[in-house]
């Protein structure tokens, strides 16, 4: 109890922490004997100093180490995640869940981790639910759907059972409109460590953070992108309503600046064209979207973020190769197909 105490002190002196005092944090933020209101205050000073990449790659070593094994560490070098921090408050549709099925039609191995919709009214677990995805998959069901149908879910809660002691504390400073160091650590904690990865934030500043932080997380190849929407407004997307500024990690490290829709051949649209809802709605969607009806934004920025995946993975040279690509998987049949395959598999 007093190194924490110690260490909040310590933060709200602007002093930040060592791998030794993340170690020491993350032990007490995940202990049941640890009172709430001392996490709360550590995780408060933590916020107001302002977390560093050092510091968040830290958090992010030290539970790892505390997640669940699922044992799929023969898929973890190709495959991938595309997962956004949230907390955006833009109501746009679940993009990501869109692209891991394209990405999987297209032979790529996709982890995607995330939980329920928090911040938003379908999450990405809400929506894969919705197609077919069992949520409470056991390990060895989750190996299979890496090799049967090129996808899996890991559903956060449960394969970080040290959050127990942590969540309360999340939602009592949520309660009171702070955020915390967890609401950007999620993406680093795939407990099937994808060497790629498509990391969408929810504030301009973090773009070069959180690359920093995969850089220091060893990952393969990556992208850290922010979609702009208007003044103060903006998206853990990319899309082709936005200015999207984008950072790459590892294979991807040359490249940083501002990518628009028409850079790539694709048309501007309107943030309009990307608004999801509730599950049934989002289903909806989805369904319009497979009988070629969808809103061509929405569409495009599917096709996008897919041709990205592919070119991060390295299964094309250039995001413009996969365009086409991830085109015809997306309305051609086959992501109909994969959800079918994926009803199949889980009924």
């Amino acid at each position: 109890m007093a190194e924490l105490s110690d260490l909040t002190t310590q933060l709200q002196a602007k002093q930040d922490l060592a791998d030794a005092d993340v170690a020491v944090a993350a032990e007490a933020l995940a202990a049941e004997s640890v009172p709430a209101e001392a996490k709360m205050d550590f995780l408060s000073a933590l916020a107001d100093k302002g977390e560093t990449a050092h510091e968040i790659a830290a958090f992010a070593r030290q539970f790892r180490q505390r997640a669940v094994d699922p044992g799929v560490s023969e898929f973890s070098a190709k495959a991938i995640d595309i997962v956004g921090t949230g907390g955006d408050h833009s109501g746009g549709f679940n993009i990501s869940s869109l692209v891991v099925l394209v990405l999987a039609s297209a032979g790529v191995k996709v982890m995607k981790h995330g939980n329920r919709g928090i911040t938003s009214a379908c999450g990405s677990a809400d929506l894969l639910a919705g197609l077919g995805f069992q949520l409470d998959a056991e390990p060895t069901q989750l190996r299979g759907a890496l090799a049967e149908l090129g996808y899996c879910f890991f559903f956060a809660p449960a394969y970080h059972p040290t959050f127990k002691h942590i969540v309360p504390v999340r939602k009592a400073l949520a309660a009171q409109g702070r955020r915390t160091v967890f609401n950007i650590l999620g993406p680093t904690l795939n407990p099937g460590r994808p060497a790629h990865i498509i990391l969408g934030v929810f504030a301009l500043d973090w773009v070069e953070r959180m690359a920093a932080v995969l850089e220091r997380l060893d990952t393969t190849a990556g992208l850290v992108a922010h979609g702009v929407i208007g003044e103060g407004r903006g998206i853990d997307e990319i899309t082709t309503a936005t200015q999207n500024h984008v950072r790459g990690v590892g294979r991807l490290g040359d490249v940083d600046g501002q990518w628009i829709a028409s850079d790539f051949g694709l048309s501007p649209t309107g943030f309009d064209d990307l608004k999801g809802g509730s599950v049934e709605e989002n289903l909806a969607i989805v369904e319009a979207i497979l009988n070629g009806r969808g809103p061509r934004g929405l569409v495009d920025t599917i096709v996008l973020n897919a041709a990205i995946g592919l070119w991060t993975t390295g299964k094309t040279d250039s995001v413009e190769a996969g365009l086409p690509v991830a085109r015809d998987l997306l309305l051609g049949g086959a992501v109909r197909q994969k959800i079918a395959d994926t009803r199949a598999y889980f009924g």
